[in-house]
């Protein structure tokens, strides 16, 4: 398939969130202590929430940008490309880059909304969150139909909470929930706990999936405080497949039979060494260990309920129907360093050459359509949806490569991976 003719629906980019966010749904009595931004003496626009202060790191909004200027600096809003915060320049940077849709992971409360949970006053913490959800779903998502897969934040300090903010925001539509990969690592009850039950009982009930995105607990792979980040960042598929790993051998699978788990930004071509493995840990040791899948075999129950994303992953694609062609969705990844925009569709048509078209659709928007209960088509037809056509609706918006250093920034060569293992 020519890349002119691909649609492609994102299960994994991102948002910068705009200073305006909170106004309209801040509650009269927190006025003041909702999260808002200030920019310090360094020229940094930073966002300040009780205690914390959680500056943009440049990493995170590098769309755009040369790889030269690539770090994790903090950043103004000065130094960001509009469509990384501002949903009309998303929307001409999507039509730019040929993408029609787009689920959007948050960035300064963390992947999984840690910041928010880690606040004294559950009271305030409670209506940020849902502050948060409501500004996503109800302005960012809202102001282009069929151009954002909905998504909210968890209420991870308390599991019925949980359940009861995914019931509320299936109401509005909402088929995505952000998870963490290990909340242990947070503080809370493991993945094995029944803690979770309500939360994993509420998500069952309305068809939402856990999107569960690396790096969201807090602990990136890494071997050595003084080994390069290079390391880290390419281990980082590891903690999804610690994830992975974790749920599979957990009671949770057995007892929600119907729940839906999205290991996101973890790339494919590791699953079906995956899925070797797990299949012959169970044929050997099941008998002492206790584990039973019936007539099952651990592949088989991955397939049914886990979906899984890559940016570009040549081998995964190639060993396609070994992760299963159902279970495959691509992502962009924007505006984040490894995103293949504005050029997704010239490099997504390189790697699928040989597929065939039919399986081509599955991974690049049906799947995803599929699982998160999402169809674009509802506000724009098929014909508008193309690479090519989504172009033309944004003939003259520049998509090209340009420097957004003002020269303030500092060149880092050693960076502690603390610093970026607290963006995530």
């Amino acid at each position: 398939m020519k890349s002119d003719d691909l649609i492609l629906v994102s299960v994994d980019d991102h948002l910068v969130e705009p200073p305006s966010m909170f106004d309209e749904h801040t509650p009269a009595k927190w006025k003041g202590r909702f999260p808002k931004i200030e920019r310090n003496d360094k020229g940094d626009d930073v966002w300040m929430f009780e205690d914390s202060i959680i500056p943009n790191i440049g990493l995170n909004a590098v769309a755009g940008r040369p790889k030269e200027e690539y770090g994790i600096e903090p950043t103004s809003f000065d130094e960001i490309r509009p469509g990384c915060w501002n949903v009309t320049e998303r929307v001409k940077d999507m039509n730019g880059g040929g993408l029609l849709s787009s689920m959007n992971f948050p960035s300064f409360p963390g992947f999984s909304g840690r910041l928010f949970a880690a606040c004294d006053d559950k009271d305030l913490a409670l209506d940020v969150v849902r502050a948060y959800n409501d500004w996503h779903v109800d302005e960012w998502c809202a102001a282009a139909p069929g151009r954002f897969i909905p998504m909210g934040l968890p209420i991870l300090w308390d599991a019925q909470l949980a359940g009861d903010e995914v019931r509320r925001l299936s109401a509005k539509g909402v088929h995505s929930v952000t998870f963490t990969e290990n909340p242990f690592t947070l503080g809370y009850p493991s993945l094995h706990d029944e803690y979770w039950d309500p939360f994993w009982q509420a998500l069952c009930d309305t068809n939402t999936v856990l999107s569960i995105h690396l790096g969201s607990s807090g602990k990136l792979a890494i071997t050595s405080p003084d080994a390069p980040i290079d390391v880290m960042m390419t281990l980082q598929p590891m903690n999804i497949c610690a994830v992975a790993a974790d749920l599979i051998w957990s009671r949770v699978l057995k007892k929600f039979p119907t729940i839906k788990i999205a290991l996101s930004e973890g790339g494919i071509g590791w699953i079906p060494y995956f899925l070797d493995r797990l299949d012959r840990t169970y044929d050997m040791h099941h008998r002492w260990t206790g584990q039973d899948f019936g007539k099952k075999i651990p592949s088989e129950v991955f397939r049914e309920h886990f979906l899984t994303c890559f940016i570009a992953d040549p081998i995964g694609v190639k060993l396609r129907h070994d992760v299963g062609i159902d279970n495959i969705a691509w992502e962009c990844d924007y505006p984040h360093s490894d995103s293949s925009w504005p050029n997704a569709g010239e490099e997504f048509s390189e790697v699928a050459r040989e597929i065939p078209d039919d399986e081509i659709n599955k991974i690049t928007h049906e799947n995803a359509m599929r699982w998160y209960s999402f169809d674009p088509f509802a506000h724009i037809p098929k014909t508008e949806a193309t690479v090519k056509a989504l172009r033309a609706k944004s003939p003259d918006h520049d998509v090209s490569e340009r420097a957004f250093d003002t020269g303030r920034r500092e060149k880092h060569v050693g960076i502690e991976v603390g610093k970026l293992n607290a963006t995530a």
